[in-house]
């Protein structure tokens, strides 16, 4: 009788134990659970939706032809003193002292000179002197017929030429023609550009946009376009700092701009960068888009001058185990 007693004591202890550990381990867990599961929200650049100026474009291109030119057929025998090409004149000016006349000049501009080709004879006792005016040009493009009703006279119009790909030239729609050009089927447009350093050349060949539809439109950056097929999202992030997938309506794309048509009002708030971190209904702490964080006032330590050469026996001394103490000098 006693033997089995302990063995039912032996029993009913282990199985104490098991559940003590079975409870203890669930209770620990539990406790961990609780304090490492709550994790701050993640920090997300978000941007406040805002209104740009967008507009629709025609790309096309033209050479540049001066506003006025002319021509002079001089005989070389004939001249006196020899002529300075590339340089400005006025109304007026003699461009040429020849034996029996003057060559002046019926308007401002640049002389230029034109040589025939070689294979001419008159060029070796002729030469053409062209009178450039090139503060004003003209571009003649040819417009496709499908885009012809959004041209009209007055247009601003952006030009660029490949030496320069920088810079921007403006300019206007000088004139439309009145009919389609049956051969092209396009319609004939004018140009105009004011280039009064003459830092573009006649004839040069210039990259012409024609802005049509000009207007103001709700934007955001293209980084916060979320696209499921068909369908285009943002995160909407409202005034508790909470996410919320929003169906929107894009328009034009334009260096990373991109227009909103439906979905959102001036002045909300969307998640710009970071939509990997991101989730619907969840919080998030924003930071706005194009502020710098704070550096770190974390400062390295500076390293200790060295004044004196470590020896790898100077702990010996410091034990001074040789020496008398002053007492036992005494």
């Amino acid at each position: 009788m006693k033997r089995s007693t302990k063995i039912i004591s032996i029993v009913l202890l282990f199985f104490f134990i098991i559940a003590a550990v079975i409870i203890a381990r669930t209770m620990i867990g539990n406790h961990f659970k609780k304090k490492f599961s709550k994790r701050p929200p993640p920090g997300i650049i978000v941007k406040v939706v805002e209104q740009k100026m967008f507009q629709n474009t025609i790309e096309t291109f033209g050479t540049a032809v001066p506003a006025q030119i002319k021509s002079f057929n001089i005989e070389k025998y004939e001249i006196l003193e020899p002529i300075k090409y590339n340089t400005k004149v006025k109304a007026g000016d003699v461009i040429a002292k020849l034996k029996n006349r003057n060559v002046t000049t019926t308007f401002d501009g640049i002389i230029g000179k034109r040589d025939f080709s070689n294979d001419i004879d008159v060029s070796k006792s002729s030469i053409i002197v062209n009178l450039e005016d090139t503060s004003i040009l003209f571009v003649d493009v040819d417009i496709p017929e499908t885009f012809a009703p959004y041209v009209k006279k007055g247009q601003n119009v952006d030009i660029k030429f490949s030496g320069n790909a920088l810079k921007n030239y403006p300019g206007i729609v000088e004139s439309t023609a009145s009919r389609i050009d049956t051969n092209k089927r396009s319609l004939p447009v004018r140009i105009k550009l004011d280039n009064p350093n003459n830092e573009l050349l006649s004839g040069s060949l210039l990259e012409v946009s024609i802005n049509y539809n000009e207007r103001n439109s709700l934007s955001i950056l293209d980084t916060s376009l979320i696209m499921e097929g068909d369908n285009v999202y943002v995160y909407k992030v409202d005034k508790e700092n909470t996410v919320k997938k929003v169906p929107v309506e894009i328009g034009l794309r334009k260096k990373g701009i991109v227009e909103i048509k439906t979905g959102l009002e001036d002045g909300d708030t969307v998640v710009a960068e970071g939509l990997k971190k991101t989730r619907p209904n969840g919080k998030i702490r924003p930071i706005k888009y194009g502020v710098k964080q704070k550096a770190s006032s974390w400062k390295k330590k500076g390293k200790p001058a060295k004044t004196e050469t470590k020896n790898k026996f100077d702990w010996l001394k410091k034990l001074n185990p040789f020496k008398k103490s002053e007492t036992e000098k005494k």
